[in-house]
């Protein structure tokens, strides 16, 4: 008789996934001269305290030092930080001032304005939950220094990692070393169109057209970074910022041709791998074979190839035009400075403050007051050395991009068990200080291999985190460390199922981000629709649209995982996203053959009419 194997629960489905790739070698590298080295300088000083605190940066600045350029790593580092010195200086007069009582009403007011702040995006979610991290180690930590002293330490700590962000060169990298994080982008993004045009006709096309739109958003994100001057200024730079203006018609026309459904030959994308290689190997791409010109669809790639051959091997001059005169993508410069734009709005301060005060971030908030607040007053009960321990990891746990709430609880659970066992492994047999040292330094090393799974990192955190302890002259706690997490994951699953009927709905997050990608797709449809020969401008509109169905795509794939009485909530927005994604996929073909033929095709103009009263109904 033959069984059936059902199928996982989607919420342990995702508690056993894990990310695969490549070890960052590079950023193991920075883990272990970032922590290690700044708390062996503060024992020989005679601070151990000091060194705690600088390592306790270094070790965020870790958990946030991601793939990319070195210009993104900037914010997506130093902000956080400077939110978590802000909440030093905080926590440590909040520690001095108020009562028990007060202190819990704190707490939950400063995990509202932190959870409603992280609504914002990545950077803003990661500067919320640091601050309120920091303001509970503020407050809880026995400390010799003052507020100020341990934010400068913990800045110390964050800019120390950075400047080795900033400085170390990339394993094999090609070109200029500071900007192999930008090369390494812009060579997946042709990467991803190749493997795009060669999924075309087959039903792989779907997931790789996400592909594509993830590696382009990466390269948009890792060019676009903050700079000294207003534009790129080595040679190197602007022809990479050529080239990646380039990619955007050949994903434009990949898109179209993937949008017909019909298989290619293999000769379509073999000019695209030359551009790859010559991107990831800083050399240029020579003859490219062009693809036949049938349909509209296949002429746009053949004159996209065209034009991304002369932003390969052609000069790159200060006054420079990419991507030619009839695509009205201008190359402005200043004193040799290089290629602009890269087809991005600047988000308006407001826009900002209208997610954080908007359903997802009132929704978020408030579950991270009660989190906070509620393990704040169950931790003074108890009464222990180390209670503040108890609030900082409910803030942890109740993070949403983190996974979702089953599986990020029962891989804290598993982390911190394994963790803690472990560390108690290895202080019996490791001699101190050295042994506690040697542990930072491990850990350091593993913590960008192990944000890969929330389970791994946990464990290694744990692993940081007592060693520390341990340097700062206090017993092993690494029973107590359990406990203190086990009750945070129970706070957290009850406030993760409470319903919230004032402040905002179940779903709130991803309602507003569907939300945010129909109001995109519509404008990037009325663009098209309209004729408009500003391919820039229209260039941009796609961006926006196709990213903001990704958060969206993201947020909806995190929600389906949870349990039942919490995915309830958002059933159903899956399929209004695979209908934005038609729209959008159906617009970018239509605008592929109003390029070729100066109208909207009748097919195309009825399918799209079709998809949004889909939409409207």
């Amino acid at each position: 008789m033959r069984t059936t194997l059902r199928p996982l629960p989607p919420w342990l489905g995702h508690t056993l996934r894990v990310q695969r790739g490549p070890v960052p070698w590079s950023a193991v590298v920075r883990g272990a001269l970032a922590a290690g080295p700044l708390l062996v300088a503060a024992l020989l000083a005679g601070r151990p305290s000091a060194g705690v605190i600088a390592a306790l940066g270094a070790m965020f600045a870790g958990i946030n030092d991601r793939p990319g350029s070195r210009r993104a790593a900037v914010p997506r580092i130093g902000a956080p930080a400077l939110a978590g010195a802000g909440g030093l200086v905080v926590g440590t007069w909040v520690g001095a001032q108020a009562g028990p009582a007060a202190l819990i009403g704190v707490f939950a007011l400063l995990g509202f304005a932190g959870g409603a702040v992280s609504a914002a995006g990545p950077v803003a979610s990661a500067c919320g939950t640091q601050l309120l991290v920091a303001v509970g180690i503020g407050v809880g930590m026995p400390l010799p220094e003052a507020g100020w002293q341990r934010a400068l330490l913990f800045l110390a700590g964050a800019g120390w990692l950075l400047v080795l962000r900033t400085v170390l060169p990339s394993p094999g990298g090609r070109g200029a070393y500071r900007i192999d994080g930008e090369r390494a982008a812009v060579t997946q993004v042709y990467a991803a169109v190749a493997a795009l045009v060669d999924a075309a006709g087959s039903p792989r096309a779907t997931a790789h057209r996400v592909a594509l739109t993830a590696a382009l958003d990466h390269a948009q994100d890792a060019l676009s970074g903050p700079r000294l001057r207003r534009y790129a200024g080595s040679c190197a730079e602007r022809r990479l910022h050529a080239q990646y203006a380039a990619a955007l018609p050949l994903a434009e026309a990949a898109t179209a041709l993937a949008w017909a459904g019909s298989p290619l030959p293999a000769r379509a994308s073999e000019g695209l791998r030359r551009l790859a290689d010559a991107v990831r190997s800083a050399t240029p791409c020579g003859p490219l074979p062009a693809p036949a010109r049938s349909d509209a669809a296949l002429r746009a790639l053949d004159e996209a190839l065209l034009h991304a051959a002369v932003a390969f091997d052609g000069p790159v001059r200060e006054h420079d035009r990419t991507a030619g005169a009839r695509w009205k993508v201008r190359v402005r410069t200043r004193r040799g400075a290089g290629a602009k734009p890269l087809h991005t709005r600047p988000r308006a301060p407001v826009t900002s403050l209208r997610r954080a005060v908007g359903p997802a971030g009132r929704e978020y908030g408030v579950r991270v007051a009660l989190c906070f607040g509620a393990g704040a007053a169950v931790a003074q009960l108890l009464n222990n050395s180390h209670w503040y321990w108890l609030p900082v990891t409910a803030v942890f746990l109740v993070k949403p991009d983190l996974g979702p709430l089953a599986s990020r609880v029962l891989c804290r659970a598993f982390g911190t068990v394994f963790g803690a066992a472990l560390f108690a492994g290895l202080a019996a047999l490791l001699p101190g200080p050295a042994g506690p040292v040697a542990l930072v330094v491990l850990g350091g090393a593993l913590i960008p291999v192990a944000t890969r799974h929330f389970a791994a990192q946990t464990a290694v955190v744990t692993v940081f985190v007592l060693s520390l302890v341990m340097v700062g002259g206090e017993p092993q706690m690494a029973l107590a460390r359990v406990g203190e997490t086990l009750l945070a994951c129970a706070i957290v699953l009850c406030v993760g199922h409470l319903p919230l009927p004032v402040p905002g709905r179940g779903g709130g997050a991803v309602r507003t981000r569907l939300t945010i990608a129909g109001e995109a797709a519509h404008a990037y449809v009325l663009h098209v629709l309209s004729a408009s020969d500003d391919r820039a401008g229209r260039w941009t509109l796609r961006r926006e649209a196709y990213r903001a169905l990704a958060e969206a795509r993201t947020a909806i794939d995190l929600a389906a995982a949870e349990l039942p009485p919490v995915a309830r909530h958002t059933a159903g927005t899956e399929d209004v996203a695979v209908t934005l994604e038609a729209l959008v996929d159906t617009t970018t073909s239509c605008a592929v053959h109003v390029d070729d033929t100066g109208r909207v095709p009748e097919q195309h103009a009825e399918r799209i009419d079709a998809l949004l009263a889909e939409l409207a109904a």
